[in-house]
């Protein structure tokens, strides 16, 4: 029997692509019935994870950044339509806008990102190729609270893969986010659902089952 989505708690998801990320919490959505989603948001008009959301049933918004002045001017008519929503959970999807201090401190502790990578270690872009260049034996993804410093946000879960011998960027990056595909949907209903909770700034509670799941793959 489904749940009574009323007393579930919800996310609204934004993206800025084709939001794969996004289709893996989609589908979790569907299949457990432990979080609902209030809408899609893309800052794209043409970004295709658009038409899977609304294949899917879901509302979607979209607040083209292109037509503001400012990154506050964008910043400032999202959060608008976020607050219309009220969602519990603001989760980035491949969302590729860096978003404000003012923002963030809007939603304090109700914003999670998935980086491609084990924070602390190779915050930014390119990752996967700094990982193979610097010679690590082990990569992989990291579930954070956003803060309004880039990629240091308190860490909910991560998930670990052996860097093979002769691994491209490429392979990598498609097993890294495969793993994400598996963490991130299990790392935010355990957020949401408090099983791991945030207290004086440190994480408390049981990490998702993904830890170091896909070492040997």
């Amino acid at each position: 029997m489904r749940k009574n989505d009323s007393i579930l708690p919800s996310v609204v998801i934004l993206i800025s692509g084709r939001g794969s990320n996004m289709q893996a919490l989609v589908r979790y959505a569907q299949q457990t019935v432990e979080f609902t989603i209030k809408a899609v948001i893309s800052n794209t008009p043409k970004a295709t994870g658009l038409d899977f959301a609304r294949a899917s049933g879901l509302n979607t918004v979209v607040v083209d950044h292109t037509l503001f002045s400012s990154r506050d001017a964008f910043d400032l008519a999202l959060a608008g339509e976020i607050k219309q929503l009220n969602p519990d959970l603001i989760v980035l999807a491949g969302f590729m806008r860096i978003l404000t201090p003012a923002f963030v401190t809007q939603f304090e502790n109700a914003i999670v990102n998935i980086h491609p990578s084990l924070l602390p270690a190779f915050t930014g872009l390119n990752t996967h190729q700094r990982a193979i260049d610097a010679g690590v034996r082990v990569h992989g993804a990291t579930v954070h609270l956003v803060t309004a410093e880039l990629d240091v946000g308190p860490i909910l879960d991560q998930a670990v893969l052996a860097v093979n011998e002769n691994e491209t960027s490429d392979r990598l990056a498609a097993r890294v986010l495969a793993l994400e595909h598996q963490m991130y949907p299990r790392a935010i209903s355990a957020y949401l659902r408090r099983h791991i909770v945030l207290q004086n700034g440190q994480i408390k509670g049981a990490k998702s089952m993904s830890l170091f799941h896909g070492l040997l793959s």
